[in-house]
């Protein structure tokens, strides 16, 4: 099965796109946005949006129209999601087959401040309903904050003995994510303990598919319950 974009009829291939020119707002500024979507292999492009941001500065929205579309079959997820676990089930699962509580490390890295996410999976109150890590009877949580180095990190982990790393990442401009999950990587490597720490990360763009190219043991995006968290790190300290 081969589907395309969907605008107002379905398989029109219509997308709108969204960008800032480093151009004073005119009518000028509307048409080089328009050929610059052009050029980029769209058809009947049309401006619906242009203005000025900033001195020098103008943003875009445009409808545009694409020819291309993919086949879904043989497409599934990176690492399918398995039932997610009651917190009930999920001490259940550690006090019988682990027998201790299961220290978790958590911090927002590098020089991101961003904790929205870290602390809706980790703090007791959790997120949507559902509660954080903390609430947990067989997880012992260590909740580091905001701009911890990888390193930092790294060094929590080994001389506290942590079973499981959850790396977070919000900002993402120029590949600062990618970069700083990276080393916090290489660092466990280089340090020996990558083998014994269930290495988790996480942020508005990370997909299962990313973490596992950076040498994580799993990713979670926008919209994760703790739930799904406490039920992966449960059932991999248990395998």
């Amino acid at each position: 099965m081969r589907i395309k974009p969907y605008g107002d009829t379905r398989d029109d291939g219509v997308v709108q796109l969204s960008f800032t020119l480093p151009l004073e707002w005119s009518e000028s500024a509307d048409e080089a946005a328009r050929r610059l979507v052009a050029a980029m292999g769209f058809g009947d492009v049309s401006v619906a949006e242009g203005r000025a941001i900033a001195s020098g500065f103008s943003f875009f929205v445009v409808y545009a129209k694409t020819s291309a579309s993919i086949e879904l079959d043989g497409l599934a997820a990176a690492v399918p999601r398995e039932r997610t676990l009651s917190m009930d089930e999920v001490d259940g699962l550690l006090r019988e087959r682990v027998g201790r509580k299961v220290r978790i490390a958590g911090a927002c890295i590098g020089t991101d401040a961003h904790t929205v996410g870290i602390d809706a999976i980790l703090n007791m109150k959790g997120y949507k309903g559902d509660y954080g890590l903390e609430r947990y009877a067989m997880f012992e949580t260590f909740n580091l904050g905001a701009q911890i180095a990888p390193r930092e990190l790294v060094r929590f982990a080994r001389e506290n003995d942590i079973d499981a790393i959850l790396a977070s990442q919000v900002v993402t401009q120029k590949g600062s994510d990618v970069r700083n999950f990276t080393e916090l990587a290489e660092l466990l490597e280089a340090e020996g303990i990558r083998d014994r720490v269930l290495l988790l990360c996480g942020g508005p763009r990370m997909t299962n598919l990313l973490a596992a190219e950076l040498g994580y043991d799993a990713g979670f995006g926008r919209g994760t319950l703790p739930s799904e968290v406490a039920s992966f790190i449960a059932r991999r300290v248990t395998a």
